[in-house]
Formats: structure tokens, sequence, C-alpha cells
């Protein structure tokens, strides 16, 4: 049997073995698997890598090899904007920490996604999400000042933005308009989303609007790593006639932020 063959061979082996193992638990050693299968070092840790590109395993310096599971996150007309409840239905638990969080007036493309003129303030956040304890979302996000006029004390008290407008800005938030698609991020938010950086990654960019009144109540750009996090788009519900963004060409990897940190690294 070629190597390459030996190796993948073995990967399916361990891929079948850890299928039922939960999250974390650890797996076998390059040393334990050479010694089993009776191969070499190098083919062990082939077929540790091939694991490892296939998501199914993630390697931590220094502590070993553990299984790996994605969290999917669901975007569906059922579904609402709050990533705290989708993760929690999918059977998970979030923790987000604020990074930063600055009024800054609205760059014209994110003034035209929340229809208020160009330089109006807005609070600009930057959010990182951990699922299950791992580093899984940086997002950033523009809620115009009319909306919350005060956010800083709160978003560092209580970790769901979607709590903070209903309770502080008295409104429902609603997905409105969604965009997924992979884009490169700009060095500082791979930094921040401790990814490689050149890698692309899924992005998920959108607009809530506030159920009863429709009125735009902020706009955000998810980044997400692929190795923590699936995202599924369900075309479900009745249709309706294309909604609100004016759709427009944008550069450096699109979404509201356009690639860009305005918060910086």
């Amino acid at each position: 049997m070629a190597n390459n063959s030996r190796y993948a061979g073995i990967a399916d082996v361990l891929a079948a073995e850890i299928a039922d193992r939960p999250a974390g638990s650890r797996v076998a050693s390059e040393h334990e698997i050479a010694g089993r299968f009776h191969v070499s070092r190098a083919a062990a840790r082939a077929a540790v890598q091939e694991l490892e590109q296939r998501l199914l395993v993630r390697r931590v310096r220094g502590a070993g090899t553990f299984v790996n599971r994605r969290t999917d996150l669901v975007l569906s007309r059922r579904q609402g904007p709050s990533l705290h409840e989708t993760v929690r239905q999918a059977g998970g638990v979030a923790r987000t920490v604020v990074r930063d969080v600055r009024l800054l007036p609205l760059p014209a493309a994110e003034a035209g996604l929340l229809e208020r003129p160009p330089g109006s303030p807005a609070h600009l956040l930057a959010r990182q999400s951990y699922i299950d304890g791992l580093l899984s979302v940086l997002a950033l996000i523009w809620i115009p000042s009319d909306v919350l006029t005060e956010v800083g004390a709160a978003v560092h008290a209580v970790e769901s933005l979607d709590t903070i407008l209903r309770q502080m800005g008295g409104v429902e938030p609603v997905r409105a308009w969604c965009r997924v698609s992979c884009a490169v991020p700009a060095p500082e938010i791979a930094a921040q989303l401790e990814t490689e950086c050149g890698r692309e990654v899924p992005l998920i960019e959108s607009l809530s609007r506030d159920r009863a009144t429709g009125l735009a109540v902020l706009c955000s750009s998810m980044w997400n790593r692929p190795d923590r996090t699936r995202v599924v788009v369900e075309l479900d519900g009745p249709w309706q006639p294309p909604g609100p963004p004016r759709d427009r060409e944008r550069g450096g990897g699109g979404g509201p932020c356009g690639g860009r940190c305005p918060l910086g690294g």
C-alpha cells in the first residue's frame, strides 16, 4: 500500500473511532498510533495531520491532540440574530468578551445599510465569542446612537447584545438581510481571531431591524473560525420580495467593515 494510502487508511480508522467521543477527548499520540499500526512516526504524524485537515481533531502545543466538534450556526427565518441563542440551540455554550467599543461617525457604506446619514454617530463594537471555551468568532458591530445612546457599561456587564437591545433600546431585533461568503480578513482581524493571516474564513454579514417598526438597529460583520463553527443556511419560510439594503461594490473582502478593522489591532 502506498504511503499516502496507508496514512489515509489509518486516519479513516481513527475518524470512525472518535466519531462518538465527546469534544475535548484526548486522541492517541503519534507514538501510540505508530506502535498500534506498525508504521513509522512520520506515517502516524501524517494520519493525525489528515484528521486535522478534516477538522476532526485539534492539536494544542505541549498538551496533545483532542477531538474537535464544530458548532452549527444556523441562519434561517426561524432563528433570531442572537449568537448566544443560536449556539445554545446547537447544544453549545457561548461566552462573549468585548475587546473595544467606540462612538464613531458612520462611514458611507454602513450609513447606507443602516439608512442613516453618513457621519451619524454610532457605536462600533469588537467582540470575541468563545464556544465551549474556544475562541470561535470575531464580530464587528455598528449600532446607531439613536438606538442606544450608551453601550459601554452595558456590553461589559451583559454578554448578550440581543438582551441589551431589548431592555435598553426597547427594540426586538430580527435579521432582515444576511450574506454569507468566504473572505480574507485584514491582518489585525486575523490576529484577533487567532487564525492564519491570508487565509479565507467564513464571513456572515447581516442587518437587523426592529420587528415592530422596521427600523434598522444594527449591522455586523462576523468572522468565523472554520475549525470551530459551521455556517448553515436554511431557506425556509414564505418567500418575500427583495428587502432592505442596496447592494454595492465594496473592496477589501466586503461587509459592513469592508475587511478593515476600524478599531485597530
